[in-house]
């Protein structure tokens, strides 16, 4: 089958970003026919002054609607591309100049209807930007889930670098209502469907996460929170390990706990824990600025996702509250 990339990109009031990712794209190597297909999302600050500017040199469609989440937003400009493969970026994201390259050769020599690529920091980014891209990517905080490896089971592709068939998008109907989350229940009800999904290591983006601490919790309180209710539509893809965030983040206050009464040894291991992480920051970044900030990233992911989690699973699996009324700004 002869491959027509489309881009599909979902922006909201981020036209700076969009700049930044079409910059990218006039680097890309390779002698590759593709569009790129623009999607503003209902946003207040317009980025169609920016895409513009740029198509005298990209081959570029754009289009305005109202706000209905990234999700919906993929799908429409899933619905509006002419290509029969589709990429999907986040705004946020800059692309390598192989990675069209990457995709092509991985799709070319073993064809998948859906995958997905790793997200990596830029050296230009801030020490906080590389410490969360860390905690966020490393085997020993997500466990390779992002894209550090090939799989922990069946590798689900993540929506913010993600490759889907034209074929694969009409048979399953894209993306659901729920925002995180809607790219692991994609993947997921793919599965269902018969098409496989697979990580090309190769096909990575810089993904500059546009973050702070506050910001960073939201997120991962987010994505705690949204697990529950995936393990509730798809039981089959429960894990234990879905629930190591919130038992890291209680056994950690009970090592707490424990040392006011002389009891050490499980503080201590904690701490053991925290050195390899600032030595793998370090060594990876070579930069202590972000190795000291990988520290509190950790903290925070851990906690923000095991509290939502456990907050979720309470409400939907043990109380049988509706998700949508439950958690109503999880859904659009």
């Amino acid at each position: 089958m002869s491959i027509a990339f489309s881009f599909i990109i979902p922006v909201y009031n981020r036209p700076d970003e969009i700049q930044e990712l079409l910059e990218s794209f006039k680097s890309l190597e390779g002698d590759f026919l593709y569009e790129i297909v623009i999607v503003e999302d209902g946003s207040d600050i317009s980025s169609e002054a920016i895409v513009k500017a740029f198509q005298s040199h990209l081959n570029i469609a754009y289009y305005y609607k109202p706000n209905s989440g990234p999700g919906d937003s993929r799908n429409f400009g899933m619905r509006k591309a002419k290509g029969n493969y589709f990429i999907i970026l986040d705004s946020d994201c800059i692309l390598p100049t192989s990675y069209l390259k990457a995709v092509d050769n991985s799709l070319t020599h073993d064809f998948v209807d859906c995958f997905g690529g790793p997200d990596t920091a830029h050296e230009s980014f801030s020490n906080l930007q590389k410490a969360i891209n860390f905690s966020m990517t490393s085997f020993i905080t997500t466990g390779g889930i992002r894209g550090k490896k090939g799989s922990v089971d069946k590798f689900q592709p993540r929506s913010f670098n993600m490759g889907l068939s034209k074929q694969a998008f009409e048979a399953s109907h894209g993306f659901g209502k729920i925002h995180p989350g809607e790219d692991p229940d994609l993947s997921i009800r793919l599965w269902k469907l018969g098409f496989k999904t697979k990580l090309i290591p190769e096909a990575f983006v810089y993904h500059k996460r546009r973050i702070s601490w506050e910001k960073f919790y939201t997120q991962v309180h987010k994505f705690g929170l949204v697990r529950p209710i995936l393990n509730l539509w798809h039981p089959e893809s429960k894990k234990i390990t879905y629930w190591f965030p919130a038992l890291f983040s209680a056994g950690l206050l009970c090592a707490i706990g424990l040392s006011f009464f002389k009891i050490k040894i499980f503080l201590i291991a904690y701490l053991l824990y925290f050195v390899v992480a600032f030595i793998l920051a370090l060594v990876s970044s070579k930069s202590l600025g972000v190795a000291i900030l990988v520290i509190p990233a950790i903290m925070i992911q851990f906690f923000g996702y095991g509290y939502g989690f456990l907050r979720s699973t309470w409400a939907v699996s043990v109380l049988g509250k509706k998700p949508e009324i439950q958690f109503p700004k999880l859904f659009f």
